[in-house]
């Protein structure tokens, strides 16, 4: 098979193509024929960090994809051969990563996508990182534990980023799930997309002021705040928090560290909660590929310019670029196109 693969961190320079022969799914795993392999800062970040060695003599980078499931092993159930997937956190723990046209992972990273859902494979291998992401701070503090129909109504939510990965996901199921949605971004282009993705309002913090703004939009205050740049925003999350609210945040976009206003924070019964899929409980990630699997079916999770998220695509001989454009921070989704879909 053809896999791209690095034995060395550091530039996307270091990442090459090359034959290798297929996996062998193990008790538990599920190799799986890739189609798509999406693209998320994780992924450049981890090939080019220096703090640790690499865990495996080679790896294959990628923790998203959508494919068709090609052999089961022992023990595997819930699957056939010829199912349409989308894939999670492939790569973490794993030399096995989406950027391959075939990888095994475990089980309970795998799930269905409807095989009616046109597109299906390129929303796919949109989801993984990014709607994991929305759904777990869409689910912190004091809301919902699952989402749905109907388990954020009344509640007003801020995406910050609104035009990003995550941001997009997370307007996506905030609306879903009947919550008034907020995005801040910084342009009116920005502003297009996450209103296409379902955001109620919008808000360009570059030409007006965002906590009056949002302030008018929801006099008694914001319940949820999905944050991308806590070290930036927040003064303007606790301008516009609502008492008992949950900052959820998942990025250091901007900066490393914030001072808080104990008192103000306090006051609020304000909870700040981080969050890292890598060392999410495994109950809380199932729970979150549920929901994200339910809300792809009732096509409440769309991908593509018409809903906020345009798709740039790659061939896999092209990883490198690829990993660049993230890197860069282009807008919407970075896609590899691993094999044709048919």
């Amino acid at each position: 098979m053809r896999a791209i693969v690095y034995a060395e961190k550091g530039p996307s320079s270091v990442l090459r193509l090359v034959e290798r022969p297929v996996p062998e799914p193990g008790p538990g795993q599920v190799r799986v024929r890739l189609v798509r392999a999406g693209v998320n800062p994780t992924d450049w970040k981890a090939r080019a960090g220096t703090a640790s060695d690499l865990e495996f003599a080679e790896v294959t980078p990628g923790q998203d994809g959508a494919g068709i499931v090609d052999a089961l092993g022992a023990g595997v159930a819930g699957l056939r051969p010829g199912d349409p997937v989308w894939l999670f956190l492939a790569q973490h723990g794993s030399p096995h990563g989406t950027a391959a046209e075939y990888s095994v992972l475990d089980r309970r990273r795998v799930a269905l996508l409807p095989s009616s859902l046109p597109d299906a494979l390129d929303l796919g291998a949109c989801l993984g990182v990014p709607a994991i992401t929305a759904h777990r701070a869409l689910t912190s503090g004091a809301h919902a534990s699952r989402l749905g129909p109907g388990t954020l109504t009344g509640q007003v939510v801020l995406v910050h980023g609104g035009a990003g990965a995550v941001g997009n996901a997370a307007i996506q199921l905030a609306a879903w799930s009947g919550a008034m949605v907020c995005a801040t971004v910084s342009s009116a282009e920005k502003g297009a997309l996450a209103t296409a993705a379902g955001a109620h309002h919008v808000v360009n913090y570059r030409d007006q002021d965002a906590a009056a703004a949002i302030r008018g939009l929801a006099s008694a205050g914001v319940d949820l705040i999905v944050e991308v740049s806590p070290a930036v925003n927040n003064d303007l999350d606790l301008a516009v928090a609502r008492g008992g609210a949950t900052i959820a945040f998942y990025a250091n976009n901007g900066g490393d560290a914030f001072r808080v206003d104990i008192r103000k924070a306090f006051a609020l019964n304000l909870r700040y909660q981080g969050l890292l899929l890598y060392t999410l409980d495994p109950d809380l990630l199932a729970a979150a590929a549920q929901d994200v699997s339910a809300a792809v079916a009732a096509g409440a999770l769309r991908a593509g310019e018409k809903a906020g998220l345009p798709l740039h695509r790659y061939p896999l001989e092209e990883t490198a670029a690829a990993h660049d454009a993230v890197e860069r921070g282009a807008v919407g989704k970075v896609l590899i196109d691993v094999a044709p879909a048919g």
